[in-house]
C-alpha cells in the first residue's frame, strides 16, 4: 500500500490521493474542484474569490462552514483565513454559509479508520489516505469528531492566502505596478507611494484572477491572530441578545407548529381524534406524521396547548419495554457470535495472566440524552420549485439532500440557512426534526412553518448515546501490569445512523471499542475486543462517542490494578505510557494538582488519562466527603493539542468537556418503562448545578506533532477521575454510572 502526495494543488481543494491495492480513485476527478457554493446565491455587488471569502461594499465576510454550537469554532476558523488574508479582526463578518460539497470534511473520515491515532504504519496511513479520497467524492459537509480545526488548518489558511494573492494581482493590474512591490495591510493593498486600495474596491477584479496552486503561507513567527486568544466573533451578539439561533428565526406570515410522537420510540400511531384540538383558538391544521401528529397554529404556545388536546391511540412498542431488558441484551452479546472487532491483540494475554495476580471486574453505563439547551427546531418554507430551511444543523449537505428527496426537488432547489445552535453534542447531526418541518411546509405551501419541539418531546425522542457493558481482566506482577484484557459490548452507532441514511455500514464499528485499543499503554500483553449488540433502538453520536464510556471502563479499572499492585495510580500510569506527549500531560497534571502532597482525612484525589481524537488529556479531581455527601472541590486538566490556535477557547472547551462528563457521571441516565422514556425534563435528567461546579484549572501543552481539536477529548477522563477520587476518599469502588445511584452529591 502507498500514499501518493500530489505535488500541485488547486487552492484548498486538492490535498492527496491514495492508491490502495493498485486501484486509483480517479485522479483527474479528484483534482477537479467543487463549484464555489457562494456563487449559488451570491448577493448583488458581492464577489466570492474563494468558497471561504466573500467581499462586498461593506467589507469582508469569512465563511466558517462548521456548526457553531457554542464551542467557538467560528472564531478559530475565521482567524485562519484572516491571518493570511491580512484583514483587521474587528472589520470581518463571519457566516456559516450555504451548504456545499466544497466544504467536505476530510479529517472526519480519515479518523474513522480502525487504527489507533498513533499508528503511523503504511497500512494505517494508506487507509487514511483512501478515506480522505472517499471524503472528497462523498462531499459531506459535517461537524463532529473534533475534526474542524484539523481539517481546516491548511485549507482555510490557503484560502486566505489565495484571496490575498488575487487582490494583490488585481491591484497590480490597476496600478501598473509589479505585484512584488505591493503589500497588504488590514484590508487594503498598499502601493510603494503609500496609496491604499481597499479590498472592497478590488474584489470584483480579484474574482476573475486564476488562483495559485499553493500560495506561500506565513511562518508561525509572523502570526498576528493565530496562537493568541482572540475576541469571540459571536460574543457581543450573544451578550446583547441580537444573535439569531434557530429558535429565534422569524418571517412575515409565519405559522407555528409542534409535534407529539408515540412515547414508545419508533412505534406507530394507530389513530387519533383532534376534535378538541381543532376547536381551540389559533389552530390552523392538524397533520398526521409517521409515528405521530403535529399541530400548526398562529403561535407556538397555542400549538403546544393543542397538541396535548389530541386523543391518540398509540401502537405497541417495537423495542424492549423496560431498562433491564435492554441491559440484559447488551450483557448477552459479549460472546463469540457477536464479536465485532479485535483491533489490538498484543502478546499472549492468556499465558501472561497465569504469571500474575488476576483481577476481574464488570462495568456498565446507561443510555444518555444529548439534552441540548435549545430544543430541536426548524423553519421550512415551501414555494414553487424552491424550499428554504432555517435550522441549526451539524450536517447541512445531508439536510439539503434528504429534504430535497422528501419534497421531490433537486438539491439545487433547496436552500439551507444554518443558524447558531444552543448546543449540539452530536444531536444536530440528525435531521429528523428538519424533515418534520419540511412535511408540514408541504401542507402549508407559501407560508414559512416554524416547528419547535417541547422540552419533553426533545428529551424523550432523542437518538441516545448507547448503553454499554465492559468485562475487564488484568494481572499485576512486581508492582506493574503485565496483562490487560477488555471486552466491551454496545449497539452500533454507525449501524443506527446508517439505517437512517439508507446506507449499510460494512465491516466492524470501531466506535464500540474506541478508547480501548488505542490507548498508549505499553502493556506487553494487551487485548481489546468489541462486541456488537443487535440494534435496540435509534442511537447516535454523543460527545466523544465510544470514548465517553470506554474512558470510564479503562481508567477506573487501571486504578483498581494500581491498588492491587500496591502502586500509586499516577506512578503506574507514567510507568506504562509509551507516548511522550501523553507522559507530559500526566506529569503536568501531577504538578498542577500537587499529586504527591497528602490530603487530609475525608478528602480524596483521583486521576484519569485518556487519548481520544488524537489528543492526550489527563485530569485530576479532588473531592471532600461531607456529612451531606460528596463535594467536588477542584479539577485539574492538562492536554496537548499540538498547536494552540486560540488558548482561551481551548481552555473553555476543556472545561466544558469536563463539566459535560461530570454531569453524565453524576446524574445522567435514560431509563424505560412500558416502552417509553421515563425522564421528561431536567428535573428528572439532572445536570451539574453552578453551586456544584468545581474550580477548574487548565494547562495546554504543544509538544504533539499534529494540530488537533478539543471539542470532545476533555469529556472521557472526567467520569473515571471522579470515580477514582470517590474511591480514594471513601474506599467505595463504583463500577456503574450514574454515581448518584450509589452515593450522594452536594
Amino acid at each position: 500500500m502507498s500514499k501518493i502526495k500530489t505535488i500541485a494543488r488547486r487552492s484548498f481543494l486538492i490535498s492527496s490521493v491514495a492508491v490502495m491495492g493498485g486501484v486509483a480513485f480517479g485522479i483527474y476527478k479528484y483534482k477537479k474542484p467543487y463549484p464555489n457554493p457562494l456563487q449559488h446565491d451570491l448577493p448583488q455587488g458581492a464577489s466570492a474569490i474563494t468558497p471561504y471569502v466573500r467581499i462586498d461594499a461593506h467589507g469582508v465576510t469569512i465563511i466558517a462552514p462548521r456548526a457553531e454550537m457554542g464551542q467557538g469554532i467560528h472564531t478559530t476558523l475565521a482567524a485562519l483565513v484572516a491571518e493570511e488574508l491580512d484583514v483587521a479582526w474587528d472589520s470581518i463578518r463571519v457566516e456559516h454559509g450555504a451548504p456545499g460539497e466544497a466544504y467536505y470534511n476530510r479529517a472526519l473520515l480519515e479518523e474513522g479508520v480502525p487504527f489507533a491515532s498513533l499508528d503511523r504504519s503504511a497500512m494505517a496511513e494508506g487507509m487514511r489516505g483512501t478515506m480522505g479520497v472517499l471524503a472528497k467524492f462523498m462531499g459531506i459537509q459535517g461537524t463532529g469528531g473534533s475534526s474542524s480545526v484539523r481539517d481546516a488548518f491548511d485549507k482555510m489558511r490557503v484560502a486566505g492566502a489565495a484571496a490575498r494573492f488575487a487582490l494583490i494581482s488585481a491591484a497590480s493590474n490597476q496600478l501598473g505596478v509589479p505585484a512584488s512591490r505591493l503589500k497588504t495591510d488590514r484590508g487594503a493593498v498598499v502601493a510603494p507611494d503609500g496609496r491604499r486600495l481597499p479590498y472592497t474596491t478590488l474584489a470584483a477584479a480579484a474574482a476573475t484572477i486564476a488562483l495559485p496552486d499553493a500560495p506561500p503561507l506565513k511562518p508561525s513567527a509572523h502570526w498576528r491572530y493565530l496562537g493568541k486568544s482572540m475576541p469571540r466573533v459571536d460574543m457581543m451578539s450573544k451578550c446583547n441578545g441580537t444573535a439569531v439561533f434557530g429558535i429565534d428565526v422569524r418571517h412575515p406570515e409565519m405559522v407555528f407548529a409542534t409535534v407529539r410522537m408515540n412515547p414508545a420510540i419508533g412505534a406507530p400511531l394507530k389513530r387519533f381524534d383532534a376534535t378538541q384540538a381543532k376547536a381551540l383558538r389559533g389552530v390552523l391544521q392538524v397533520v398526521e406524521l409517521p409515528g405521530g401528529v403535529a399541530v400548526i397554529a398562529d403561535n407556538t404556545w397555542r400549538a403546544f396547548q393543542a397538541i396535548q388536546a389530541i386523543q391518540c391511540d398509540w401502537g405497541a412498542p417495537v423495542y424492549f419495554t423496560k431498562t433491564p431488558e435492554f441491559m440484559n441484551a447488551i450483557h448477552a452479546s459479549i460472546d463469540d457470535k457477536h464479536q465485532d472487532s479485535r483491533i489490538r491483540d498484543d502478546g499472549d494475554v492468556t499465558k501472561a495472566m497465569a504469571t500474575g495476580k488476576v483481577l476481574e471486574a464488570e462495568y456498565q453505563v446507561p443510555f444518555l440524552a444529548h439534552a441540548t439547551m435549545e430544543p430541536m427546531n426548524a423553519v421550512a418554507w415551501m414555494r414553487e420549485a424552491r424550499l428554504d430551511i432555517w435550522t441549526g444543523t451539524q450536517a447541512p449537505t445531508v439536510v439539503r439532500d434528504q429534504a430535497a428527496a422528501l419534497a421531490g426537488l433537486q438539491p439545487s432547489q433547496v436552500y439551507v440557512h444554518t443558524q447558531l445552535m444552543g448546543g449540539g453534542f452530536g444531536r444536530r447531526a440528525e435531521s429528523d426534526y428538519v424533515l418534520q418541518a419540511v412535511r408540514l411546509a408541504m401542507n402549508m405551501k407559501g407560508k414559512p412553518v416554524k416547528l419547535t419541539w417541547g422540552r419533553e418531546e426533545d428529551m424523550t425522542q432523542d437518538p441516545y448515546r448507547p448503553a454499554a457493558v465492559a468485562r475487564l481482566r488484568g494481572s499485576t506482577h512486581a508492582g506493574s501490569v503485565n496483562a490487560f484484557d477488555v471486552r466491551v459490548a454496545s449497539p452500533s452507532v454507525l449501524e443506527s445512523q446508517g439505517a437512517r441514511l439508507g446506507i449499510a455500514m460494512p465491516g466492524p464499528d470501531k466506535l464500540i471499542a474506541e478508547g480501548t485499543y488505542d490507548q498508549p499503554y505499553g502493556i506487553e500483553n494487551y487485548r481489546a475486543t468489541g462486541y456488537r449488540t443487535p440494534a435496540l433502538l435509534p442511537i447516535s453520536s454523543w460527545r466523544s462517542v465510544g470514548n465517553s464510556y470506554n474512558g470510564f471502563f479503562i481508567e477506573s479499572f487501571m486504578d483498581e490494578l494500581a491498588t492491587q499492585a500496591g502502586t500509586d495510580p499516577m506512578k503506574l500510569r507514567l510507568s506504562l505510557i509509551n507516548h511522550e506527549a501523553s507522559r507530559k500531560v500526566l506529569a503536568a497534571v501531577a504538578d498542577m494538582s500537587a499529586w504527591s502532597r497528602p490530603l487530609e482525612k475525608g478528602r480524596g484525589r483521583g486521576v484519569a488519562f485518556h487519548f481520544s481524537f488524537g489528543v492526550p488529556v489527563a485530569e485530576v479531581v479532588e473531592v471532600t466527603m461531607t456529612q451531606e455527601g460528596i463535594r467536588i472541590d477542584k479539577v485539574f486538566i492538562a492536554a496537548d493539542v499540538g498547536i494552540a490556535l486560540d488558548p482561551r477557547n481551548i481552555e473553555a472547551q476543556l472545561q466544558s468537556g469536563a463539566i459535560f462528563g461530570l454531569s453524565a457521571a453524576m446524574f445522567g441516565e435514560i431509563t424505560f418503562a412500558n416502552g417509553a422514556v421515563e425522564q421528561k425534563n431536567f428535573h428528572q435528567y439532572e445536570i451539574i448545578r453552578m453551586k456544584q461546579t468545581p474550580t477548574i484549572q487548565v494547562r495546554i501543552l504543544e509538544s504533539a506533532t499534529e494540530i488537533r481539536g478539543v471539542g470532545e477529548p476533555g469529556t472521557p477522563p472526567a467520569a473515571p477521575a471522579l470515580a477514582n477520587a470517590i474511591f480514594n476518599a471513601t474506599g467505595q469502588r463504583i463500577r456503574a454510572l450514574p454515581l448518584s445511584k450509589h452515593i450522594k452529591f452536594v
